[in-house]
């Protein structure tokens, strides 16, 4: 009879179509999910509603979730947030938890993983040590493309600058940057 409180979480994403399935599927997992599609109405869902999770989207129409993460620390110190994006790297990253971010994750995403992230120790199954080790393991072309976008983001853009602490020529980190960057694999990989 001792049965737990739903946790609270606000999902903050511009894509209505995402952040309702997210949202309905981590409803199933026991969590009291609200909604915001941009800063403004997520700072009035947590100032209402003093939840204790955000999963937040990098890209938020003409907004960017880096700078609302202070806003939202502000409002509720103990909330902890995990940012989503389309585009990682290992920048945004460093950034976002520089700014306060508990965790950072790469779209696509499912609820498992969010769920996971979210809770953290409170989610870990000992006996699953050894695959999340090779589920973790992000692949070397994945690898590239983060440390491309950590000397493009230390030389404010500079393309030229950059491919020359690269050591590629110019025309070659063009077209590196022009690809998407590689998804994450979703299970262990084959070899």
């Amino acid at each position: 009879m001792n049965e737990q409180a739903p946790r609270r979480v606000i999902l903050v994403d511009d894509d209505t179509v995402f952040s309702a399935v997210l949202a309905r599927a981590l409803g199933t997992r026991g969590f009291d999910v609200r909604t915001a599609a941009d800063g403004a109405s997520a700072l009035a869902v947590v100032r209402e509603h003093a939840p204790e999770f955000a999963v937040l989207d990098l890209k938020l129409g003409a907004e960017n979730g880096l700078a609302l993460i202070p806003q939202l620390l502000e409002a509720q110190p103990r909330l902890r947030i995990l940012l989503l994006t389309g585009y990682a790297s290992i920048a945004t990253a460093v950034e976002a938890i520089k700014r306060g971010a508990h965790d950072y994750l790469a779209k696509p995403v499912d609820a498992d993983q969010v769920a996971q992230a979210l809770l953290g120790d409170d989610a870990d199954d000992p006996g699953d040590e050894d695959e999340a080790l090779d589920v973790a393991t992000p692949p070397l072309r994945r690898l590239e493309w983060e440390h491309i976008q950590r000397v493009l983001a230390e030389c404010e853009g500079n393309i030229s600058e950059a491919a020359r602490r690269l050591g590629l020529h110019r025309r070659t980190l063009q077209r590196k940057l022009a690809k998407r960057p590689v998804r994450e694999a979703r299970g262990p990989q084959q070899g």
